[in-house]
């Protein structure tokens, strides 16, 4: 913004606050992130960072890190748990370039994150429950007790999917609860009967998937992870509990017998953490001096892998249109028109592959084992499946100031190895 050096307040020290800090700081502004917890950390299990992620990643300078905590995937791959039918087979390789993903605990993404902030000496402030944020020429955030934090030049709304701040600025855009959710837990790896470098589910129709995803380790010295999951609708969390770990445990083991080796693990419901899933996509995810990014501007379910990593593109976008206009008001139109459109197409997308997947339907699963998994196979499906899932199928690069990484001339060279 004509080279003005702005004081700027980010709620929120997850991944997409992080990021935006991190881009921010380097273009010479005054950074303040607030964070609600006494100590800042992260929140749920394993993710996959997509090609659209690790760009931003390598832009930021941390692709290298990432890569040596993580686990390479190459590939998704489910099958019907009865038949043994395959149902989801795509690959990055099915579109030319190099492209993989990196799936990752989500405590080594924000450990990255949070550790690169810490050395470019960002100031982050903790334990402060925000309330709400006043828009404006000098937008000001309230805390719970209704004291004012002070005023800024700009107020980053990066506080999830919950956002209190986005609600008190006039932004509509509830999260509408999607009906299934999951179970999580964070296990050993056990490497026998599962392929490290793939997202590996099996089905039971619509309303049973179950998966085991290879994250890599969280610390750089920490044992070698896997994110299982398996999918239920969160109402009906509390009767299965009440039937007894023993019984839920039996019950994934008889459609899939080679996760007994994480089951093993769970020895208390206590191990397994309820994720809920809802859906949401702000029409305009800014107002005078307050920009949302993150889960606080679209939320929907994980099938298609996307949210940390449009998280991520946010931030760049954010700090793009900082750079390119003359004054605020231009830069977060810039950013509004710089996320519409990829926003917008993947959340509509994760939102019509979710009933194949988890739903209480008949029809569709039905039609996913047996015409979607035969048309998945002939050219130009798997090209557009590959792409869908690396996050690409419209260029997310461009509008966000960045140029897609060089896969085929960077992996190795770059860390982009998986320690043993």
């Amino acid at each position: 913004m004509n080279g003005r050096n702005l004081h700027i307040a980010i709620a929120g020290a997850g991944p997409a606050g992080l990021a935006a800090a991190l881009y921010l700081q380097r273009d010479g502004h005054r950074v303040t992130v607030f964070e609600r917890f006494a100590e800042p950390r992260p929140v749920g299990s394993g993710l996959i960072v997509q090609p659209t992620g690790l760009t931003v990643l390598e832009d930021l300078g941390l692709l290298g890190e990432i890569s040596t905590l993580g686990s390479r995937i190459d590939r998704l791959h489910g099958t019907d748990a009865k038949s043994g039918r395959t149902v989801l087979d795509v690959r990055y390789d099915a579109r030319p370039g190099g492209r993989f993903g990196i799936a990752v605990h989500r405590a080594a993404l924000f450990g990255t994150l949070y550790r690169a902030a810490r050395r470019a000496g960002i100031e982050i402030i903790t334990d402060v429950e925000l309330e709400a944020v006043e828009p404006g020429e000098q937008p000001r955030l309230l805390d719970a007790a209704g004291r004012g934090l002070g005023s800024f030049d700009l107020v980053v709304d990066a506080t999830g999917s919950r956002s209190k701040l986005r609600r008190s600025a006039g932004l509509e855009g509830e999260p509408k609860p999607l009906a299934y959710g999951a179970f999580w837990a964070s296990l050993d790896w056990c490497g026998e009967g599962f392929d490290e470098n793939a997202l590996t589910q099996r089905y039971r129709r619509a309303s049973v998937m179950i998966g085991v995803l290879p994250i890599g380790r969280a610390e750089p010295d920490g044992r070698k992870m896997a994110a299982f999951f398996w999918s239920l609708k969160p109402a009906e969390s509390e009767r299965v509990q009440a039937q007894g770990l023993a019984a839920w445990k039996a019950e994934v083991a008889r459609l899939w017998p080679e996760c007994q080796a994480y089951l093993d693990q769970i020895e208390d419901f206590d191990q397994l953490t309820l994720a809920r899933y809802g859906h949401h996509t702000l029409a305009q995810p800014a107002a005078r001096g307050f920009a949302v990014i993150g889960d606080a501007a679209h939320s929907t379910s994980p099938q298609l892998g996307q949210g940390a990593n449009m998280a991520l593109l946010d931030a760049a976008a954010l700090a793009h249109a900082l750079r390119q206009a003359g004054d605020m008001d231009a830069a977060l139109a810039f950013y509004v028109r710089a996320r519409r459109w990829h926003v917008r197409l993947f959340q509509a997308l994760s939102l019509a592959f979710t009933p194949f997947y988890q739903s209480d339907l008949l029809l569709l699963p039905l039609l996913r084992d047996r015409l979607v998994a035969t048309v998945a196979r002939i050219p130009p499906a798997p090209q557009l499946l590959a792409s869908i899932v690396a996050g690409t199928l419209i260029d997310p690069f461009g509008p966000a100031g960045l140029k897609e990484t060089d896969w085929m001339n960077s992996g190795e060279e770059r860390a982009v190895r998986i320690p043993a």
